[in-house]
């Protein structure tokens, strides 16, 4: 009599997957399985594969061509959807990958299901390479304790680009960084890196002039390790600046400059003219070429190197240019615009940073307006979580990737994340748009966000929830005015209002009801940081919010000590409240000096945690409540 699977729950895919159905119960993989593959199957998939089996306690894979007559252990089926060993398990598990790009279908069918002989069978089917890659992801996400449930997933990008532009001023990320960034990109199924550093030398400032060839060297291994996960790496030159579009000589620097780095594997290219002035000319011929410097000139004078270029590129086989314009942001009708939609060769990718250089919204109306300014649909540059400009001065930016609208996927070609300058805390946001890009219709930023905290967390959940409590200090997320687009420490706020309302509107059991919640939020703010420092499986992480984390530990010590001071006052122990308000002033003012690391961002100044919030209520706490007075 066969044994009843065990029940099956739907496990976490993150980015959610388009359709995702279960089938029957679970089943265990056991310590051994026969992995039936191609020997096409490429090294990113193979190791991904064979990484998550052995978490998943499997100490033997026996190899085999084809799918085995009378299996008496778990069958895997990894190949692509073209392969006829594939083709024949899909058939079992009556799945098909849908004929798109990066497409894939991860199915599994435990013993007991019509068609499926021995333990189960597992099937990872991809249209192409990437796809193939993107299912063994979900695989990973997929096998728990080493079962599996069965269950179909049959999955798509909905946006053909997805990824990062390391696009920001201050300190670049290192060669080491940008590698684990690509590699983290291939975990969300991203499929882009764009090297943009404002502050490397050789793109902007001196890029007439050859990189170093140690330089060359890494960005080749870089690229090379990019293509191996099937990330495309895109380098991005900036002349903007100092160029002479007139001058032959500056056409051919970008040509030598491109041509160095295809010699070390970068296939694809990037030219940009943001943060420019188009109100002077570099040079004299180009006025006597392009007339009086302006809009609509600029233009003009871009669209031609632009399109001299892109042709080259079409001539070597290498795709389309991306450029951004000067005018990078709104879609306001200016002549430069108009000129630029004119005057440029409809292959070139444009980029666009919404209608602001970091909007609080953006929506698919916004697009459209976008595609009709630029005359194509646009290559999305979001400018969060970048904290490179004065008004994210002293933060991290934690906050989930939100208020971007369902339907953008049919209004552009794609998005990339501007990231900080800390390349892990960056993570959280960006797993965020990646899932956006991916699937936006059924896209939810809170789910997301917490499921980058438990990727940061290797799965323990202790972590997971001390990880949310400190990204909910460090919340806010600023634009280029006063308002910001997300709020500091929402759930904090939450509980700290609740003792504001119910110190003036309560009776005694509410009062101490808040207070004992808000006592327990203390706690686990003051908590956070030494299980973060013990437990977040990336290094990274704790490295670069050394400073925050430092200060967040001061603050919460802050809010517990007011927390006391405010029941004692509430007690019979009056005379104990102002001890406690003050050293919880004390605390605060050591937290508030804690400064960002030097050299990290572009703007140093002390961190900000929960700032608004907490400070507020530490400073207001002596005036809430006046203790009972001795008779």
């Amino acid at each position: 009599m066969a044994v009843p699977a065990a029940a099956a729950t739907a496990p976490g895919i993150f980015p959610t997957p388009h359709a995702l159905d279960l089938t029957g119960g679970e089943f265990d993989l056991g310590d051994t399985v026969v992995l039936v593959r191609k020997n096409g199957v490429d090294a990113a998939v193979a190791d991904s594969l064979e990484q998550t089996l052995t978490q998943a306690g499997v100490r033997r894979i026996i190899r085999a061509n084809a799918l085995p007559r009378d299996p008496d252990r778990p069958v895997i089926v990894a190949g692509l959807a073209s392969e006829a060993v594939v083709r024949d398990a899909l058939a079992k598990a009556r799945a098909s990958v849908p004929d798109l790009p990066e497409s894939y279908v991860l199915a599994a069918r435990n013993g007991l299901e019509e068609g499926v002989k021995g333990k189960g069978l597992v099937i990872l089917a991809g249209r192409d390479a990437a796809g193939l890659l993107h299912a063994a992801q979900s695989f990973r996400q997929t096998v728990r304790s080493g079962s599996i449930a069965a269950l179909t997933v049959v999955d798509y990008p909905s946006m053909p680009v997805r990824g990062t532009i390391e696009g920001f001023y201050g300190k670049p990320w290192t060669m080491a960084e940008r590698a684990s960034h690509i590699r983290f990109l291939a975990s969300m199924k991203a499929n882009t890196f764009i090297y943009s550093p404002k502050d490397d030398v050789f793109a902007r400032d001196k890029w007439r002039e050859p990189y170093p060839a140690e330089t060359l060297d890494a960005l080749g291994n870089l690229a090379r390790l990019a293509g191996r996960v099937h990330i495309n790496f895109v380098y991005a030159v900036s002349p903007g600046p100092s160029i002479c579009y007139s001058d032959p000589a500056d056409i051919e620097a970008i040509r030598r400059k491109f041509a160095s780095l295809r010699r070390n594997d970068v296939e694809s290219f990037y030219v940009a003219f943001d943060d420019i002035e188009y109100t002077k000319w570099n040079c004299a011929s180009d006025e006597a070429k392009f007339g009086a410097p302006g809009q609509k000139a600029a233009a003009q004078a871009q669209a031609g190197l632009l399109n001299t270029i892109q042709e080259d590129l079409a001539k070597s086989g290498h795709g389309s240019l991306i450029m951004v314009p000067t005018e990078y942001y709104n879609t306001t009708e200016t002549p430069y615009k108009a000129a630029l939609r004119e005057a440029l060769d409809p292959r070139v990718v444009v980029q666009w940073t919404g209608t602001d250089v970091v909007p609080a919204s953006i929506s698919v109306n916004h697009a459209k307006d976008a595609t009709r300014a630029f005359g194509r649909k646009t290559l999305l540059w979001d400018n969060y979580p970048v904290n490179d400009f004065k008004e994210s001065e002293g933060r991290l930016l934690l906050a989930p990737y939100d208020y971007r609208q369902a339907g953008l996927s049919q209004q552009l070609t794609g998005i990339v994340a501007n990231p900080m300058n800390q390349e892990v805390s960056s993570r959280p946001a960006v797993a965020g748009l990646l899932s956006f890009a991916w699937n936006d219709a059924d896209y939810d930023a809170q789910r997301t966000w917490r499921a980058a905290a438990r990727e940061l967390a290797g799965g323990n959940e202790q972590v997971t929830q001390a990880l949310l409590t400190f990204f909910d200090a460090q919340h806010l997320a600023p634009t280029f005015g006063h308002l910001p687009w997300q709020p500091q420490a929402p759930r904090l706020k939450a509980r700290i209002d609740a003792v504001r309302d119910a110190l003036a509107y309560g009776d005694a059991a509410e009062q101490q009801a808040t207070l004992r919640d808000l006592a327990q939020a203390a706690d686990a703010l003051a908590a956070a940081p030494d299980v973060i420092r013990a437990g977040v499986v990336e290094p990274g992480f704790v490295a670069e919010a050394k400073p925050w984390l430092e200060a967040t530990q001061l603050w919460a010590r802050a809010l517990q000590l007011s927390v006391r001071g405010l029941e004692a006052e509430l007690g019979a122990t009056s005379k104990a409240g102002p001890r406690f308000f003050e050293e919880a002033d004390r605390l605060a003012r050591q937290a508030a000096a804690i400064e960002a690391i030097p050299g990290a961002t572009r703007f140093v100044g002390p961190v900000k945690v929960a700032d608004g919030v907490l400070d507020t209520f530490v400073k207001d706490a002596p005036r809430l409540i006046h203790g009972r007075q001795e008779q």
